[in-house]
């Protein structure tokens, strides 16, 4: 079992940055994929960006490509969202997502089953 535990979410105005922060239990972290996913009221929880478990591959939704970076640290179990240049449309619960199948399957495919952070919400004023 993976406990995963969010961070870093807050209030900005747009234009501004903020940076994500998961941290995860467990021995294993390295052989998971990771992501972020983001779910605004009434909407489907989307795919913002993943990462292998190695850290050498990387993909990003269209709509952040360019202002948000993903990276982890696996020798503290950490997995990292940088967001740049925010957008009041960027306004969500972002949840942080561990799964064992491989980077480009995920984002393909989407997050199928796996293990779930409690969310942290940005909110982007105008």
């Amino acid at each position: 079992q993976v406990r995963l535990v969010e961070s870093g979410g807050g209030s900005v105005q747009a234009g501004g940055s903020l940076r994500l922060s998961c941290v995860a239990s467990g021995p294993t972290f390295q052989y998971y994929t990771m992501g972020w996913f983001r779910q605004t009221s009434g909407k489907e929880r989307e795919f913002v960006a993943i990462i292998s478990g190695s850290g050498d591959e990387t993909y990003y939704s269209d709509s952040v490509k360019g202002r948000f970076t993903i990276s982890r640290d696996n020798a503290k179990n950490m997995v990292y969202l940088e967001m740049n240049n925010l957008k009041p449309e960027d306004t969500a619960a972002y949840y942080c997502h561990a799964n064992g199948v491989g980077a480009r399957a995920m984002a393909k495919y989407g997050a199928s089953g796996g293990h779930w952070g409690q969310g942290t919400q940005v909110t982007v004023s105008s």
